[in-house]
């Protein structure tokens, strides 16, 4: 009996001090949640608040509950009040989904063997090249995808060289299309793989390598059944953060695609600054933020199960 009352009072301290551990880290992390919810939480609040309201004659919203901004994605209005299926805004978001997911295929291809070969070098260049890769963040997103504005114009760069050298004998039209944007897309982006990629092989071990040389593999094989494995998960991080923001790409497609290439990032704009119509801008937002969400989760969901994986 009496043993048992001192182990209930010992045991009543430590919950109380944990209670207090608990308290403390609460209170601790309010600085961040209070953050979270001004910077976060609330302006999406309002944009699920506008996305659900009546758009204003001039611009803003009407405080005024309508799902219109929603019908709009998939229908058009006709005069008479009837709906007619519309699946114009449908091939802007396939569109985006397809240069996105292009920009992540071509991105990777670009960046693996950068990565491998940073990863190579001694440590002493490492830095030094990370430097130079880093080098066009400093410059601001627009300047950069301007500058292929005058590479691949009529009388830019890339035609003017090809006529000069005889191959062709009048400019070929490189801008505004697709392609132009998937260019602009993977330099922007190519960093954002290079870099993960890099800081997995970093840490590789070289004597697999030396191994696998001395089982008579050759480079190809070794890369394919050594450095590939070792490097999937700065791969699979690279195409998150190169797929993501791609969706939502807005400087590329404006200015390579001459706004005719329209991806969800344009299209976005323009309902909250040309067409003034915001609950559908809203409602496209929540779109792209419900698309960019599902991609993480299923990271999340991949990253989880591997870890399990590697636990068992």
């Amino acid at each position: 009996m009496n043993r048992t009352m001192i182990n209930a009072d010992a045991i009543a301290p430590g919950m109380s001090l944990k209670r207090r551990q608990q308290l403390l880290s609460i209170g601790y992390a309010m600085p961040v949640l209070v953050t979270i919810l001004i910077f976060l939480m609330v302006p999406i609040m309002f944009i699920i608040a506008f996305s659900v309201m009546k758009a204003g004659v001039y611009g803003g919203v009407e405080w005024e509950f309508s799902l219109e901004a929603y019908i709009q994605l998939l229908f058009e209005r006709q005069l008479d009040e009837s709906l007619v299926f519309n699946d114009a805004y449908i091939g802007i978001i396939l569109r985006s989904i397809k240069l996105a997911l292009m920009t992540t295929v071509f991105t990777l291809l670009f960046a693996f063997p950068v990565a491998v070969w940073l990863a190579m070098q001694p440590k002493k260049k490492r830095n030094l090249f990370i430097f130079l890769l880093t080098i066009p963040f400093w410059v601001n997103i627009l300047i950069r995808t301007f500058s292929w504005l005058l590479i691949l114009r009529d009388t830019g760069l890339v035609n003017n060289v090809l006529i000069s050298l005889g191959v062709i004998s009048e400019p070929i039209r490189l801008l505004y299309n697709d392609a132009a944007v998937l260019v602009g897309l993977v330099y922007t982006y190519a960093p954002f793989m290079v870099l993960p990629i890099y800081s997995t092989l970093e840490k590789m071990d070289r004597n697999l390598l030396e191994a696998a040389q001395d089982l008579y593999h050759n480079k190809i094989k070794t890369l394919f059944k050594v450095v590939l494995p070792l490097a999937k998960p700065g791969i699979f991080a690279g195409c998150i953060l190169t797929f993501v923001p791609s969706l939502g790409a807005l400087v590329a497609p404006e200015l390579l695609g001459g706004g005719k290439q329209m991806m969800l990032g344009n299209l976005i704009y323009r309902q909250f600054s040309e067409a003034r119509n915001w609950p559908f801008g809203a409602s496209l937002s929540l779109v792209l933020l419900v698309m960019v969400m599902l991609v993480l989760m299923i990271a999340v969901m991949r990253a989880d199960r591997n870890e399990l994986k590697g636990g068992s």
